[in-house]
């Protein structure tokens, strides 16, 4: 079940990884985009904490690490294709894997309904 911070980023962890991205209303918001930065690979971030960005036409804003963990993977088909967190955020559009999650901030975050009620 995907778990979305109020910082607008979502986390999936299945089988002790987490899969990080920012939620389709935030790129939706964004409108198109022009640039992800991505973290490296083998850095360690603690929840909250600011792993990279993302430029659209519209501005530019950090995204936040919604659990602890380090980075093993990176979406990097974002380089050239920034517009695919516009089309699909929340699947195709994940922009970074994460593993030795401490996932105790989970609870802090939100449901998919809590999410949705909270932006609107």
């Amino acid at each position: 079940m995907k778990k979305y911070a109020k910082t607008h980023e979502w986390v999936e962890i299945e089988g002790g990884i987490a899969t990080v991205g920012i939620s389709q209303f935030a790129a939706d918001e964004l409108k198109q985009l022009t640039y992800v930065e991505l973290p490296e690979v083998g850095k360690t971030f603690a929840a909250g904490e600011a792993f990279g960005s993302v430029e659209s036409t519209k501005s530019a804003n950090e995204i936040f690490a919604p659990v602890a963990g380090t980075v093993s993977a990176v979406n990097v088909a974002l380089e050239a294709e920034p517009e695919m967190i516009n089309e699909d955020a929340e699947d195709r559009g994940w922009i970074m894997k994460l593993e030795k999650v401490d996932d105790s901030a989970l609870a802090s975050l939100m449901t998919k309904e809590e999410y949705l009620d909270f932006v609107k």
